[in-house]
């Protein structure tokens, strides 16, 4: 069993087009075949792994964007496509979105990376990428663009792709009082009638998160809604409602 190679050297300060082959390199010789299997199982995925937890995972990365510099938003963007786009392990997409999150990349969480973000989800189509991508990346350009966002999601909630309707539906989960709830309601009415299990799921994610700031708003809502939320939506808005 090989555990997590120490990646190769490089120099004091990355720049994007020499961080996506190191992660690749770096990846190339770490892991576990037999966990990878295991995973890979697990994950339903087309894409084979690596091998590596998560904490590994972290682990192996975190020189690599200690070192990170981006020149400017277009060089930024071409790493996070070229790890994406490339990609030969699931490890590779999730590499691509902690570049894509990484510390000096605040200042184009905006509108203008909104297409990066779409593309993220609807090639990604799997709930591990998809939910990162919408509770972290499309959460905090919401928040703080919200004026230029908020149409932005409005549209994906009634797109034809599943997974844009829930990104739109669990974009705010973890936003607190800053939660828009009546952008949240629209996206959950929207897809109320939708017999996706992902969406469903989401629904019910969406409101029980949102339930720990403002749970009798939330509960009005179960309530109001009724049998038009699925059993599962119902379910997991309500799991921690107390008994009436």
């Amino acid at each position: 069993m090989r555990g997590v190679a120490t990646p190769p050297a490089r120099p004091s300060e990355t720049t994007a087009p020499g961080l996506a082959d190191a992660i690749r390199a770096a990846l190339a010789v770490s892991g576990d075949p037999v966990r990878a299997e295991g995973q890979q199982r697990y994950m339903k995925s087309d894409m084979p792994y690596r091998g590596l937890t998560s904490p590994e995972l972290k682990a192996l990365l975190r020189p690599l964007l200690a070192a990170y510099r981006p020149v400017g938003r277009a060089e930024w963007e071409a790493t996070v496509r070229d790890l994406w786009e490339q990609a030969t392990h699931r490890e590779e997409w999730y590499a691509a979105l902690a570049v894509a999150r990484h510390r000096r990349a605040r200042a184009w969480l905006d509108p203008g990376s909104l297409a990066l973000w779409r593309h993220l989800v609807v090639t990604g189509a799997w709930w591990d990428v998809v939910d990162d991508t919408a509770t972290h990346l499309v959460r905090d350009t919401l928040a703080g663009h919200p004026a230029e966002v908020t149409p932005v999601i409005d549209a994906w909630s009634v797109d034809e792709d599943v997974w844009l309707r829930r990104t739109s539906v669990i974009c705010q989960v973890g936003r607190r009082e800053a939660t828009d709830r009546d952008l949240l309601l629209r996206a959950v009415e929207a897809n109320l009638d939708d017999p996706s299990f992902w969406l469903r799921k989401g629904i019910g994610w969406g409101l029980r998160d949102y339930a720990r700031t403002d749970p009798d708003w939330v509960w009005a809502q179960v309530d109001r809604l009724g049998d038009r939320l699925s059993p599962l939506s119902r379910r997991e808005a309500a799991k921690h409602r107390p008994p009436s």
